[in-house]
């Protein structure tokens, strides 16, 4: 019996969207903080704000429009979501000083949040049933080859070119992402859950209960990996290795891309923790090592250490938290490990904003290796143990 066709036009044309909206998204989270200090003169903190009120945004788009997609209608949310995104990338042409600038990142945020809610509900919709767990992981790496690609073209141009060549190459992004998205078919379907089980603002109806406790592990880690994104130009500055820093997470994400399906074969072999703890470790030793990085090869190092450490942490506890949840809440638990996800990813660089005036990059992220170390400790509280427990029960 053939397996059924995975990689079909929508497929295809689904994960391309994805691809370039997410391009667009890491190439100017590595670049706007060092845009709006150059531009408006705005402090470490405001700089981090500016950088992370964009996923606060996201956030905040994608906890709304989940529960409205249905109604409105999956392509019909894909095309509303990629026309406000590219109409939002409009106004960094825009110069009202910082405030103006904020405005602009969170919208630019909510829009993102709509967009990619729709293309990972449409992606789901079209993948095979019996090759569910595939498709979903080439999907994903579309996200991946992004976190690469987007920072490497944006410090490259940040480097070569004006900050309006690089707006404008976003709103391109944005036109060409348009344009590919009218090609699309997307099926109708039958709308399954009843109106009344969506109505209200029930804690339930936005969070899985069952995945809090390992997307509360997402929050942490994802708070100490936001100061990579966010600060890695300002530290690469200071140090004297800006060229060398613009490889940074091309080096990370080829050890994600490496490493991943080895790491899932593992997961589903020997269980998470074989994942997890090898990982702190790595992600810690990641930080510490940029932390005392004065030439390109350590530079590069850590970009190592923490793709093979957060990089696959990201998705390990992703796998846990539909694992933990019944099959028709598995929607809902993806969506919480995103919120917190985000949530660490969006406070984090405006909170650390705060202690760069006192500390300088280098011990910043010296201190954050070590909070990633004493996470461990959280981890095996909040899942660990269980999950050694529930090993050992069917060993």
């Amino acid at each position: 019996m053939t397996k059924p066709k995975l990689w079909t036009k929508d497929f295809i044309i689904v994960s391309t969207i994805n691809f370039f909206l997410t391009v667009v998204f890491y190439l100017l989270i590595v670049i706007i903080g060092v845009y709006a200090v150059n531009e408006f003169n705005a402090s470490t903190s405001q700089a981090g704000l500016v950088t992370g009120i964009f996923i606060i945004g996201a956030l905040i788009g994608r906890l709304f429009i989940g529960r409205g997609i249905e109604s409105i209608g999956r392509k019909k949310t894909l095309f509303i979501g990629i026309i406000l995104f590219t109409l939002a990338t409009l106004l960094y042409f825009v110069n009202y000083g910082v405030n103006f600038l904020l405005l602009v990142r969170f919208i630019h945020g909510i829009t993102l949040g709509m967009a990619s809610t729709a293309t990972g509900t449409i992606v789901a919709q079209i993948i095979p049933t019996t090759r569910k767990g595939e498709g979903i992981g080439y999907y994903s790496m579309s996200a991946t080859l992004a976190t690469a690609i987007g920072p490497f073209i944006g410090l490259y141009m940040s480097q070569h070119t004006s900050s309006q060549m690089i707006f404008s190459f976003c709103l391109a992004l944005g036109i060409i992402s348009l344009i590919t998205a009218f090609f699309v078919y997307v099926p109708a379907m039958e709308v399954s859950i009843k109106t009344s089980e969506i109505k209200g603002f029930k804690l339930s109806n936005f969070i899985e209960p069952k995945a809090i406790p390992i997307a509360l592990i997402t929050l942490v880690v994802a708070f100490c990996y936001s100061s990579v994104l966010s600060f890695i130009n300002f530290y690469a500055r200071e140090i004297n290795l800006v060229q060398t820093a613009s490889f940074f997470f091309l080096v990370y994400s080829i050890a994600v891309l490496v490493s991943r399906p080895f790491t899932g074969r593992l997961m589903d072999v020997k269980g998470a923790n074989y994942i997890m703890y090898p990982a702190f470790i790595l992600f810690t030793a990641g930080m510490l090592i940029l932390s005392f990085a004065h030439n390109s090869m350590t530079l590069l190092l850590s970009g190592v250490f923490i793709g093979l450490g957060f990089g696959n942490m990201q998705s390990c506890t992703q796998a846990i938290a539909i694992k933990l949840t019944p099959p028709h809440r598995m929607g809902l638990a993806t969506s919480t490990f995103f919120i917190f996800l985000d949530a660490g990813l969006g406070f984090g660089p405006y909170l650390l904003g705060f202690i760069i005036p006192f500390a300088s990059y280098s011990m910043l992220y010296a201190i954050l290796g070590v909070v990633v170390l004493a996470s461990t400790i959280l981890y095996f509280l909040l899942h660990g143990k269980k999950e050694r427990a529930s090993i050992n029960s069917l060993a």
